[in-house]
């Protein structure tokens, strides 16, 4: 049982209180040609809006995977499962096979609208970072809450076992710059992609 009531420890302890279709879904989208991951970890009605915009940067053009709360149960508690303790065995099989993990988060937090990151993999971390300031948005990488430096944290878990954590703010979600944040960060990784696949 959770050592905090309500909260699960892992995913085994989660699938053992709450049955899948019911209370959550997993959705899934593979692009073989492709080294990016997105996922939203706490997607549905776990953190308001993140499934959205990770299907969003995610496209036709990148893996996806969602872990969704479905309402009335999916609410933070119930099925918030912490970044680091995050092993749904669809997910882990899915960014093994990945260069680049991004992890779409959600949070209350300054600057707002703007996004925090954070993850092990501090080029494509950086890459992110520019490309969402050149497009206006406001950013903070480093001196916040969430540096998503564990190295169980799912979006660090890919083949080269670091990754970027992006945590979106509450008015960011929704309002009239998440489609500009979207487009900056599909830049960044289309960009990460083709380096990836550059000559060296």
């Amino acid at each position: 049982m959770s050592a905090v009531a309500g909260r699960p420890q892992d995913y085994a302890d989660l699938a053992r209180r709450h049955r899948q279709g019911v209370d959550y879904r997993i959705v899934l989208r593979r692009r073989a040609h492709s080294p990016v991951a997105v996922i939203a970890p706490h997607g549905g009605a776990i953190e308001r809006g993140t499934s959205r915009i990770a299907e969003a940067i995610a496209g036709e053009d990148f893996n996806l995977y969602l872990f969704e709360g479905l309402p009335p149960r999916g609410h933070f508690d119930a099925l918030h499962l912490t970044s680091h303790r995050f092993d749904e065995p669809e997910c882990l099989a899915l960014i093994a096979a990945c260069e680049f993990v991004v992890a779409v988060h959600g949070c209350e937090a300054a600057p707002d609208p703007g996004v925090l990151l954070g993850g092990l993999d501090l080029a494509l971390r950086r890459r992110c970072a520019d490309a969402l300031t050149a497009a206006g948005i406001a950013t903070l990488s480093e001196g916040h809450r969430y540096p998503a430096r564990h190295p169980d944290n799912v979006c660090n878990r890919g083949r080269r076992r670091r990754g970027v954590q992006l945590e979106w703010t509450g008015r960011l979600r929704g309002g009239p710059l998440e489609a500009t944040a979207v487009q900056a960060l599909r830049g960044a990784l289309i960009a990460a992609e083709r380096g990836l696949a550059a000559p060296r």
